[in-house]
């Protein structure tokens, strides 16, 4: 039997591995996704999104003019799956840092993203181990009209193809990101009757909330639902489907647990209006299926809106419970949110 051709092998479909990235490398081939009813319904019976304006579609477009309006979880989670193309061999998320939602989307609203690569660090080699390196990426989403919607920075590991190879990226990661400016983080919610919404939401109004208040949201959620998340968001990260490629056990995606945390916080405070933002996520630790979540809310600074309401900038901090195990700290969310 003669030998195939070498033009005629299969070829690998993958993504980069950290030494063929390059700082300035943009990666922009990911579906467009538009919006759907079945995406929210989907989404939200997998993280449990509590948010009133998106479940409400008439208190919706009484407070904010339109509707329906798309839950922000969805809508970060979508531009994170989609900018997986360039983590397709992902080890762990270490960061995300200056997410601002520019705008609100609507079901209906297309989501295009685009992912830079904007500095490297190649990781100290450990003996026993794959080298890996770290990415920084800048992730910019814009709707069908090319209006901004999503703008944030996030890190992720990667293994070397080459372990062979020293790529001598040795960038300062610190130096990554920005602080959301709190005249762009309201400005996604200007212009909204948040008297309206506090008159017909329940839960402690922006004025009765004092910095330095903790809640610990009374019991815990577990997670489920892992692949199909990752599935409905694009996100093609071979941790999250193929537990070879995550050493035995699947990984679950960051955003589930974000999601999961979120529908907490919103159990505390059912005054959450959206969140605009984020000051920064650190991934503490590995969350699996089966997991259940635990969180603590802490108020750490708010600012008054001239209209009513205000900006509340909160920290979640998010505990995992495995089966017979003690918990462990998992997660570690700084995000605003408007308030009514």
């Amino acid at each position: 039997m003669s030998a195939v051709p070498p033009e005629n092998k299969a070829r690998t479909a993958e993504g980069p591995y950290f030494d063929e990235l390059t700082v300035g490398q943009v990666f922009g081939g990911a579906p467009a996704v538009t919006l759907t009813s079945g995406h929210a319904a989907t989404h939200q019976s997998i993280v449990g999104d509590r948010l009133a304006l998106p479940l409400d579609e008439e208190l919706c477009r009484a407070v904010t003019g339109q509707a329906p309006l798309a839950h922000p979880a969805l809508v970060w989670d979508v531009a994170i799956g989609q900018s997986t193309l360039a983590t397709h061999h992902v080890k762990a998320n270490l960061f995300y840092r200056g997410l601002v939602l520019r705008r609100a989307p609507l079901i209906g609203d297309t989501l295009r993203t685009s992912t830079e690569v904007v500095a490297l660090r190649q990781n100290r080699a450990r003996p026993g181990r794959r080298p890996t390196g770290l990415a920084a990426l800048r992730i910019t989403t814009t709707d069908q009209y090319d209006r901004p919607v999503l703008d944030f920075w996030r890190c992720a590991m990667l293994p070397l193809r080459d372990a062979e190879t020293g790529t001598g990226h040795t960038a300062d990661l610190d130096a990554v990101g920005e602080e959301p400016d709190e005249d762009a983080l309201a400005a996604a919610a200007r212009g909204w009757r948040l008297d309206l919404f506090a008159r017909r939401v329940a839960g402690p109004r922006f004025a009765d909330l004092a910095e330095g208040t903790v809640w610990e949201v009374g019991g815990g959620d577990i997670v489920s639902g892992a692949p199909e998340l990752a599935r409905l968001t694009l996100n093609v990260a071979m941790v999250h489907h193929d537990r070879r490629a995550a050493g035995g056990q699947r990984l679950v995606y960051g955003g589930h647990t974000i999601g999961v945390a979120l529908a907490q916080a919103a159990r505390a405070l059912p005054s959450i209006v959206t969140v605009v933002g984020w000051h920064g996520c650190d991934h503490l630790g590995p969350v699996h299926e089966g997991d259940t979540l635990y969180s603590t809310v802490t108020v750490e600074r708010l600012r008054p809106l001239n209209e009513h309401g205000g900006l509340a900038h909160l920290r979640s901090l998010v505990r995992a419970v495995g089966a017979d195990e003690p918990a462990r700290a998992v997660l570690d969310w700084r995000y605003a949110v408007v308030l009514a």
